[in-house]
């Protein structure tokens, strides 16, 4: 697929101050996963999106005038906040529920057993590219809350049931996890009392 994008205000900031404007090649995260750029027409950048990355996204479900979240890659010399998103997408999910509290709103999405494995209650996740802390998990969702700052600068303001939404789980996490599966035996599953057997 063939994805251009008006990067709006993302495009007009890169022509003034420090940082220098976008050129082929940057990579810019759209709805949370790393795009390359590969051509630049003013403040449109277009992208090639592989099969393998359509695959394990929802980019395949945007059209014309789809709005997506947008960010640009960190530098070594930025400050850091929130948690690392590599842009490598897991999986997806699909909101279940969303509840609204005047300006606040707690968002329930579903999700498989492969992407729940790998989070935890209080740990973080990337929706859509949005770093977020995870407020509960069950057997087979996990929920959000929602601050007025984010329901306004992400297309999770105007989220609704039904809406297919990329996921990125914690990279600690999967590490963790992958290191324990080495020492743990190979047929016994992960699981928490395991866990907590290890002393964890």
């Amino acid at each position: 697929m063939v994805l251009t994008i008006d990067l709006g205000k993302l495009a007009e900031d890169c022509k003034i101050g420090s940082t220098r404007s976008l050129q082929v090649g940057d990579s810019i995260a759209v709805n949370g996963v790393c795009l390359t750029i590969a051509k630049v027409d003013g403040s449109g950048a277009t992208f090639d999106v592989s099969a393998e990355t359509l695959s394990k996204s929802a980019l395949g479900g945007l059209g014309p005038i789809s709005q997506v979240n947008i960010e640009r890659a960190v530098r070594a010399s930025d400050r850091f906040g929130g948690h690392f998103v590599l842009g490598h997408i897991d999986g997806t999910a699909i909101i279940k529920q969303v509840d609204r509290h005047g300006d606040f709103a707690d968002i329930r999405f579903s999700a498989g057993p492969e992407l729940l494995e790998q989070m935890v209650a209080k740990g973080s996740v990337a929706v859509d590219g949005v770093s977020l802390t995870i407020a509960s998990i069950d057997n087979n969702s996990f929920t959000v809350a929602l601050i007025p700052e984010t329901l306004k600068k992400t297309t999770l303001g105007r989220a609704k049931v039904g809406d297919v939404v990329n996921i990125e789980t914690d990279i600690i996490v999967k590490t963790i996890r992958k290191q324990l599966d080495k020492i743990l035996p190979q047929k016994e599953k992960l699981t928490v009392e395991k866990l907590k057997q290890l002393g964890f």
